[in-house]
This record gives C-alpha cells, sequence and structure tokens, in this order.
C-alpha cells in the first residue's frame, strides 16, 4: 500500500506545479466522481459539506467518521484520477489513525483546517502547526496535506497578515499547500509568495473564473459544496415538476 500511496501523492503534487491553475471539482459520491472524471478532469477533491449532506447530516464534523471514510473510499475507487478528502479537522482522531484511514480509503492528499467546527474558532497557530507536523510526519510523503486557514472567515483582525504567519508555521510542519479559504483575490499572490507554497482558490457563483484565479496567484482551485448543491437544487426543481405534474 505504501509504495501505491507515494506513487499517487507524488502524481498528484505534480499537479500542482504545472502551467495553469490545478482545477479540483468537488465530489460526493461514485456518480459525480466518475462524471468529473470523465470530463478530463486529472484529479479530484470531496467536499465535507457535500459529503456530509448526501449522507443525511450537517456539516462541521456532524457526520460520523466511519461513513466519511467509506464515501471517500466509495470515490476514490470509482475513478482513476488522484482524489483528495476533505476531513475538516480530523473528527478527533489522533495523527496516526487519521492518516492510516485516509491511505486506506486511497487518498492522495487531504484538507485539514485550522478552527474548531463546533466553536468556530481560530486554533493556537503553534498548536496548529504541531498538528499538522505530526499528521504530516505520520504520512511520510504518502499525502499532499492542504492546510485550510480560516483567518478570513473567523473574524482575525489582520485575515492578511494572520493567514501568511500561519501559512509560514504550516509549510515548516511539512504542508505541500495552503488554503486561505475565502482570501479576496488580490490576496491569493501575497500568500504565495510569502509562504512559498502553491495556494489553493475557493471559486464560488459570480466570482472569478477558475483561470482568472490563477492568474491572480491560485495554483489550485476547488468549489467547496456549492456544486453539490446546483445539483440539489435541480433535484428539488425535478421533484416539485413531477408532484404538480
Amino acid at each position: 500500500m505504501t509504495d501505491g500511496a507515494a506513487a499517487r501523492a507524488a502524481a498528484f503534487r505534480a499537479l500542482h506545479h504545472g502551467g495553469g491553475p490545478l482545477v479540483l471539482p468537488n465530489a460526493w459520491d461514485a456518480v459525480s466522481a466518475r462524471a468529473f472524471a470523465d470530463a478530463g478532469f486529472p484529479a479530484l477533491a470531496t467536499s465535507s459539506s457535500a459529503v456530509a449532506a448526501v449522507l443525511g447530516y450537517a456539516d462541521g464534523e456532524d457526520a460520523p467518521a466511519d461513513e466519511v471514510f467509506a464515501a471517500v473510499a466509495r470515490i476514490v475507487r470509482s475513478v482513476d484520477v488522484p482524489v483528495t478528502a476533505d476531513v475538516e479537522r480530523g473528527y478527533g482522531l489522533a495523527p496516526k489513525e487519521l492518516v492510516g484511514r485516509l491511505l486506506e480509503a486511497g487518498a492522495a492528499g487531504c484538507n485539514l483546517e485550522d478552527s474548531v467546527p463546533a466553536t468556530r474558532r481560530l486554533v493556537d497557530p503553534d498548536r496548529q502547526a504541531e498538528w499538522l507536523a505530526e499528521v504530516c510526519s505520520e504520512a511520510g510523503g504518502n499525502l499532499l496535506v492542504n492546510a485550510r486557514i480560516d483567518t478570513y472567515v473567523r473574524g482575525a483582525g489582520d485575515p492578511l497578515a494572520e493567514a501568511v504567519e500561519r501559512g509560514r508555521r504550516y509549510a515548516a510542519a511539512g504542508a505541500g499547500c495552503l488554503y486561505p479559504i475565502s482570501a479576496p483575490p488580490e490576496h491569493l499572490a501575497v500568500v504565495a509568495a510569502e509562504t512559498g507554497l502553491p495556494v489553493n482558490a475557493l471559486c464560488v457563483p459570480d466570482g472569478p473564473s477558475p483561470a482568472a484565479l490563477g492568474a491572480l496567484g491560485a495554483a489550485r482551485v476547488t468549489f467547496g459544496g456549492t456544486l453539490q448543491a446546483r445539483v440539489a437544487a435541480g433535484i428539488a426543481e425535478l421533484a416539485a415538476g413531477l408532484r404538480t405534474g
């Protein structure tokens, strides 16, 4: 398993250093994953909110870890491209178990955020960096850790300055990518330049396109739960039409 995991992670890591942004649609089940892979995307991500929704739970670690990792494994099995898993803050698992379950599911990487879902408060940056270092050490190069930085969504005084400071610590801890979620597009290049790591941007409806985000400094672009939400809205419209005949 280690050799295969190392190869997956290496292939996934290389995609962050191509000629344009790595666009990762966020899948939520095998059907969506196959559709995105068949469309030609070279890798996929999961979305914690999208996976939780289809499992019948709220986002914010409400979904049981067993169900989340089973969902990730089904997505991985359904496609032939690398898949990175959004696992929030790790569902309370110790680094060794968290990494083991990610590798068992076949993930090439993971998102780990630096605020607590239950309290919506930022974790102390030193504590977060130490935890990320443990995760990266356990992974041993077999996972690309995308360290999410929540300073823009958790009310920090100077979100850019704190994002840079946290990003530097997370880079030193072994993270392979940074995700300053909801950062203004003009901040992306600053975070990348100041930390030396690829930066993940969130693409939102009515915001800049993936190509535009790439031009502004994003090496990687994801969509969160918005793609699943669009499909869910379509199902609701279909249901209403069926009900009215």
